[in-house]
């Protein structure tokens, strides 16, 4: 009768044994470099609620009420420095008049006059194609910023001498961009319906409208698949002077 140790099967036994523990110990080694991995990179924090892991959008918004407060902000200075200036200020009334000249068309005063005002609206949640149109892409039924950028730059070529969007004067620096479906102006973050106001001859301010080719291709949107579009002609109207910053942004390269 033969031992264990010359029967065939008692190596295999053995072996597969400690094959067994070998893989249980890489399965806890792996399993802490998991934990310590994890660790390091929540930093004692919950990964899924960390507030520093916000949405894209929170983080807009958050921006945007920020900037409008900074705004605020600066225009109260702003108010400040000119009182200060024009108790202290020693230049002739010639002068005067030129910066004054120079301050309406930068658009930094006040504006009153007759208007013509445009407001621009997303189509209904369930719109459908008109009869005789395909059936609309998402795109289809949103506003772009190109309508935004058509309107204004209408009512510009129609001699507006001011012009507001939302609630925010429009000066030669300002931009108007669209990022998914709102409106980023200045700073500030902005939801349809978007509304336009431009200050000067109503009669003039409509004909360019009407001229305009870019927004003839809108109102083609308006007819198949209902994007809003309204014009109206006001009395007088005063928009506000631009209050906020007047400092250039642009890009640098990277040393």
């Amino acid at each position: 009768m033969s031992n264990s140790a010359d029967s065939p099967e008692g190596p295999a036994r053995r072996t597969s044994v400690w094959a067994v523990r070998g893989l249980t110990a890489a399965v806890f080694a792996l399993a802490g470099l998991i934990f310590v991995t994890s660790a390091n990179t929540a930093k004692g924090t919950n990964l899924r609620s960390d507030s520093s892991l916000l949405k894209l959008s929170d983080l807009i918004r958050e921006r945007s009420e920020k900037n409008a407060e900074l705004n605020d902000s600066a225009a109260s200075v702003r108010s400040d420095i000119d009182a200060l200036a024009q108790r202290d200020d020693g230049s002739t009334e010639a002068e005067d008049a030129k910066l004054k000249a120079l301050e309406r068309a930068a658009g930094t005063t006040e504006i009153t006059g007759d208007s013509v005002s445009v407001t621009l609206n997303d189509a209904p949640p369930d719109a459908t194609a008109n009869p005789g149109y395909p059936e609309p892409q998402p795109n289809d039924l949103v506003i772009h910023q190109q309508d935004l950028q058509a309107v204004v730059n209408a009512l510009w070529q129609g001699g507006a001498r001011g012009i507001q969007v939302m609630d925010q004067r429009l000066i030669s620096t300002s931009a108007v961009r669209c990022v998914g479906n709102t409106l980023i102006l200045q700073g500030r973050v902005y939801s349809p319906p978007y509304k336009v106001t431009a200050v000067g001859d109503p009669g003039k301010l409509k004909r360019a409208l009407n001229d305009s080719t870019a927004i003839q291709n809108y109102l083609l949107y308006v007819k198949a698949y209902g994007l809003g579009w309204k014009v109206d002609e006001d009395e007088a109207v005063t928009l506000p002077g631009y209050s906020g910053t007047v400092d250039l942004h642009y890009a640098q390269p990277v040393e």
